[in-house]
C-alpha cells in the first residue's frame, strides 16, 4: 500500500570546514547521522532503510567505499542503497529515500554521506576523468573550463558581466556569515573578487566553491508515522529528475534547445517537480529557494531555469537585490554551494536548508514567513539534474 506524504522530520549536518583531521570518513558520517536522529527523535529500530550518498569512490580512496559506511549509519541488517550522480548525489539520494517511504515499502528512512574534498589529492583530476576520453578530455575539458564556456555564452546571449559574477560571490558570502554551519564564511567585496586570479576566463577564484569536508542526514517517514508519533515535520509535495546528453559538443551550436548558456535539463526538472506539487507561478509561490551553483556564474541560469523570472532576468533583478536576504525571494540563504562543497551531501545540504527554512529553524539566515521553498542539485558535466519543492 503506497503512502500518501512524505515528511522530512530529522536533519543533521556538520559544520563544514577545508579538513576534518579529528575525524574519519565513517566518524563524519556518524556525526550528522547522530543529529539527524536525535533531531527525529527517532532510533535505529525505527529506520527500515538507509540510502547512503556517496560521490566518486577516487574522493574517498578506497574501493566501493559504501562498505565502510554501512556500520556507521546503522544498516546492518537493513535495506542498503548506495547512490552516485556527481554532484546531485545528495538530492538523488533524498530522492530515493522518499520513493521508499512514498511506495508503501517503508515507514522510516535514513539517507546520510561525508566527504572529505580537501583531503582527496586533487579533486580536479579526479573530476577531469568524466570526460569522454577520445573527443573531449583532450581540450582538456575539465569541470571549471566548461563551465566558464557557459559563462561566455550567458555573457554574450543575456548581458553578464565579471561584475555580476561577482555579486554573486558577495551576496552568498553575506548570506554565510549568518550560517555557523557554512564552510566560507568571509566577507567580500566586488573589488576583492574581480582582483583574484583566473581560473578559466572568466571564472575567477572567488568564483569558485571551496573542496569542503563534512557529513550530512536526513530522516524521512510516512505521514501514517508521523501522526502516529505525533512529530513536526515539513512535506515534500514534488520531486523530479532530468538529465542531458554526455557530449557536452551536443549542447552547444545551433540547437536552439540545447544552448550551454542555459540549464534546459534542470529547467524541465523543476517544470516537472512543480506539476506534481501543484505550483503553477514559482516566481509567486516560492518564498525560498537553495539552488545548487558551484560557480557564481551558474546562480544565474540555475535561477532562470527554476522559473523565478525570464530567461536572462535575473542579472538586472540580482543587481535589484531582490535574491538576497531581505529580498523578494532570496536565493542559497545559507550561502549554497559556493560557500559550502562537501561533495557527496551538498545536494543534500540544499534540501536540508530548504527544510529549514520552512520549518522556521534557519536561525540567523532565515527567510521570514517562508512556507514553499525549493532545492536543486547538479551532477556530472551539467549532467543530471534534481530538483524538490518542500512545503511547511
Amino acid at each position: 500500500m503506497s503512502n500518501d506524504r512524505v515528511g522530512i522530520i530529522g536533519i543533521g549536518q556538520s559544520a563544514f570546514t577545508a579538513r576534518r583531521d579529528d575525524a574519519s570518513y565513517p566518524d563524519l558520517v556518524r556525526e550528522a547521522v547522530v543529529m539527524a536522529m536525535n533531531d527525529a527523535q527517532a532510533t535505529f529500530d525505527d529506520v527500515q532503510a538507509v540510502v547512503y550518498s556517496l560521490s566518486p569512490d577516487a574522493m574517498v580512496g578506497i574501493g566501493n567505499a559504501e562498505r565502510c559506511g554501512v556500520d556507521a549509519v546503522g544498516a546492518r541488517n537493513k535495506r542498503f542503497l548506495r547512490i552516485n550522480t556527481g554532484g546531485s548525489t545528495g538530492i538523488s539520494s533524498v530522492a530515493a529515500a522518499y520513493y521508499h517511504v512514498a511506495s508503501g515499502a517503508c515507514d522510516v528512512v535514513l539517507t546520510a554521506g561525508a566527504d572529505k574534498v580537501g583531503e582527496c589529492g586533487d579533486s580536479q583530476t579526479v573530476l577531469n576523468k568524466i570526460w569522454d576520453p577520445t573527443y573531449e578530455r583532450q581540450l582538456p575539458l575539465g569541470t571549471i573550463n566548461m563551465l566558464g564556456m557557459s559563462a561566455v555564452r550567458y555573457m554574450e546571449a543575456y548581458g553578464m558581466t565579471e561584475q555580476d559574477m561577482a555579486l554573486v560571490t558577495v551576496k552568498n558570502r553575506r548570506q554565510a556569515a549568518l550560517n555557523p554551519k557554512a564552510h566560507l564564511r568571509k566577507v567580500v567585496t566586488i573589488d576583492d573578487v574581480l582582483a583574484s586570479r583566473y581560473i578559466a576566463w572568466p571564472v575567477k577564484l572567488l568564483d569558485c566553491c571551496p573542496q569542503s569536508s563534512g557529513g550530512g542526514a536526513m530522516v524521512l517517514a510516512s505521514e501514517r508515522f508521523i501522526k502516529q508519533r505525533k512529530l513536526d515535520a515539513v512535506w515534500i509535495t514534488g520531486l523530479a529528475h532530468c538529465s542531458e546528453t554526455y557530449w557536452l559538443g551536443d549542447r552547444m551550436g545551433n540547437n536552439p534547445t540545447a544552448d550551454h548558456a542555459d540549464a534546459f535539463a534542470l529547467g524541465h526538472s523543476f517544470q516537472r517537480a512543480y506539476k506534481m506539487a501543484g505550483i503553477t507561478d514559482p516566481g509567486r509561490q516560492v518564498q525560498v529557494a537553495e539552488l545548487y551553483a558551484p560557480f557564481s556564474n551558474t546562480e544565474y541560469h540555475a535561477i532562470d531555469a527554476a522559473g523565478l523570472c525570464k530567461p536572462g532576468e535575473s542579472v538586472a533583478m540580482l543587481r535589484e537585490g531582490q535574491f538576497e536576504l531581505g529580498g523578494r525571494l532570496p536565493v542559497n540563504p545559507s550561502g549554497g554551494t559556493l560557500c559550502t562543497n562537501a561533495i557527496a551531501v551538498t545536494a543534500m545540504i540544499r534540501v536540508t536548508e530548504v527544510a529549514l527554512q520552512v520549518w522556521g529553524r534557519a536561525g540567523g539566515h532565515q527567510v521570514p514567513g517562508a512556507k514553499v521553498g525549493i532545492a536543486s542539485g547538479n551532477g556530472g558535466d551539467h549532467q543530471f539534474f534534481g530538483t524538490m519543492v518542500v512545503e511547511a
